[in-house]
């Protein structure tokens, strides 16, 4: 079995913009390219090493590795190993880090009209559409949604979500609360509001299924 990366151990960086300003320290924390998408694939919840790098399309491993340990002691990101049998190393968001999902948020409305068009070399995952979709759900009572697009299926969590609790994940959830299907341009279409979620559910462009109180809040009955 091919030896997992770690992290390489020294001493933190002390790069700092070295400005009394709120966002200037927020910057002094997340600023540093991959940081804010390695949270982004945390918000699913602990993920193994591996499985970062597998979604995380051109990062290199030096690089994923850095960036954990950086995150690490500066309070975002926890490791641990989980017991047998799994046995494997594995990283979570602290409540502090957790707190980074309505600026992910935010940056991925504020983002999504770059996105009028995929680029041949675009990678993509169905789960980063998770965020987008949650901006157009904003309000909807709290439950679990399959949502299924061209490039896959997902789940993510709707209503209020507790700190250290996962916001998506990949592939159906046992349980879900209700189903919905639409296609990816629709999807980035909801986050920035155009349509609102109930006017594509009513021209048939989201197909909702499930018979409980979700689904019948997502068909607007």
């Amino acid at each position: 079995m091919p030896r997992q990366p770690q992290p390489a151990t020294r001493p933190a960086r002390r790069r700092s913009y070295d400005q009394f300003c709120a966002g200037a320290r927020a910057l002094d924390a997340v600023g540093d390219r991959w940081t804010l998408l390695i949270v982004r694939e945390l918000l699913a919840g602990p993920r193994r090493y591996t499985d970062l790098h597998a979604d995380l399309p051109g990062v290199s491993t030096d690089v994923l590795a850095s960036r954990l340990k950086d995150m690490e002691q500066g309070g975002l990101v926890t490791r641990r190993k989980l017991p047998p049998p799994a046995a494997a190393t594995v990283y979570e968001l602290t409540a502090r880090g957790h707190g980074l999902l309505p600026v992910l948020a935010a940056l991925a409305e504020w983002g999504a009209p770059a996105l009028a068009e995929r680029r041949p070399t675009d990678a993509v995952r169905a789960h980063w559409f998770a965020l987008p979709l949650l901006g157009a759900l904003k309000g909807t009572s709290t439950g679990v949604l399959d949502v299924r697009l061209d490039e896959g299926e997902f789940h993510i969590r709707t209503g209020e979500v507790a700190a250290g609790e996962p916001v998506y994940g990949d592939g159906p959830a046992d349980g879900a609360d209700a189903r919905i299907v639409l296609d990816a341009e629709l999807c980035l279409a909801l986050g920035r509001g155009e349509p609102t979620f109930a006017e594509a559910v009513g021209d048939g462009r989201i197909e909702v299924y499930g018979d409980g109180a979700l689904a019948e809040e997502l068909r607007g009955a």
